[in-house]
């Protein structure tokens, strides 16, 4: 492949959010000129904690229509699914050999969903990582554009290639990391990262009255502000960060001090940002019905997509195979 290569993924766990669009499908789409991509709907990441099984292949196509809706050019990248490309946790399992115990004991999200999940320690929680190394290294990606949230899980991709190079000969490249423009985005609360397990999100497929009642509702403001003619501080506003993101530089000065004199309440603050918010999600909101009418196609990505994904998975595990001194031609 003569252009350079990402890879990355989200699970399937609901309806996508503007946390997701930000932080991951905009900077993908954006980049997709110059890198050609293998963008993952990651299902085996997903049953690591307790999930419905019933809900499973809904989510995993609404995640796939939402990729679409996003802008994801089939003709630039190859959507799939991580179930339906067998390398990626076979190419895991030999990670796991390479891994040492004690560095996937010290990864964070490991600590963090522990305590979230103490009824359901599994070992698929601990080997995450070695799974996501296989999702990465299958593809020789040149960036994998990622959360501040998963540079623990890159950077510790990047020492399996050490190790699996050191041990067996130079094969894998390191992969670097690349950040969009947003980074984080705060839920609706100002507290925590936007999460649909918080319920503090503000999903894709919410139509724009449903959008600008959740904003009005649930967004927090400066809660030192209590009253309209009380002056207010931007800084410490989530709002005023949402509006950093979604309005013109122009409509953020006179936001800015317009709360700072106390000539804009909130709520008016809140309504200039559902309609920027709707401005901007319009057309991914009129893409989503537009796949959700047509799911064979939706279908035919994932199908296409395996194949191409699979293509390549199916040579890299080979010639990791091979230097392992695990192939021999004369058994097949």
């Amino acid at each position: 492949m003569s252009k350079k290569v990402m890879l990355s993924g989200i699970q399937p766990t609901g309806s996508l959010h503007i946390g997701n669009y930000l932080g991951a499908l905009k900077n993908w789409v954006d980049i997709l000129n110059d890198y050609y991509g293998f963008f993952c709907i990651v299902d085996y990441h997903a049953i690591t904690i307790e999930y419905d099984v019933s809900q499973m292949q809904k989510r995993i196509i609404e995640a796939a229509i939402e990729y679409l809706a996003c802008g994801l050019d089939p003709n630039k990248c190859s959507i799939f699914v991580q179930s339906d490309v067998r390398a990626h946790t076979e190419l895991a399992w030999i990670f796991n050999s390479i891994i040492p115990v004690a560095e996937l004991e010290r990864m964070t999200q490991y600590k963090d969903k522990s305590r979230k999940n103490a009824e359901n320690i599994n070992a698929a929680l601990l080997t995450y990582p070695s799974l996501m190394a296989a999702d990465i290294l299958l593809y020789h990606p040149d960036i994998v554009p990622v959360g501040e949230d998963q540079e623990q899980h890159v950077e510790l991709t990047r020492m399996i290639v050490r190790k699996f190079n050191n041990r067996y000969g130079e094969y894998f490249k390191e992969p670097n990391t690349y950040h969009g423009k947003v980074l984080r985005i705060l839920g609706l609360d100002g507290q925590n990262k936007m999460s649909k397990s918080l319920n503090n999100h503000i999903a894709l497929s919410l139509t724009a009255e449903e959008t600008e009642k959740l904003i009005m509702q649930k967004a927090m403001t400066d809660t030192n502000r209590k009253l309209k003619t009380d002056a207010g501080n931007p800084d410490i506003c989530n709002v005023y960060s949402y509006h950093k993101i979604f309005s013109s530089e122009e409509e953020q000065k006179e936001i800015c001090e317009s709360c700072k004199n106390a000539s804009i309440g909130c709520v008016q603050c809140k309504r200039m940002l559902a309609k920027n918010i709707n401005d901007e999600l319009m057309p991914i909101r009129e893409n989503i019905n537009k796949y959700s009418n047509d799911k064979d196609y939706v279908y035919d990505v994932l199908k296409q997509g395996a194949k191409n994904a699979s293509e390549v998975a199916e040579k890299t595990l080979y010639e990791v195979r091979n230097l392992m001194g695990l192939v021999d031609d004369k058994r097949k």
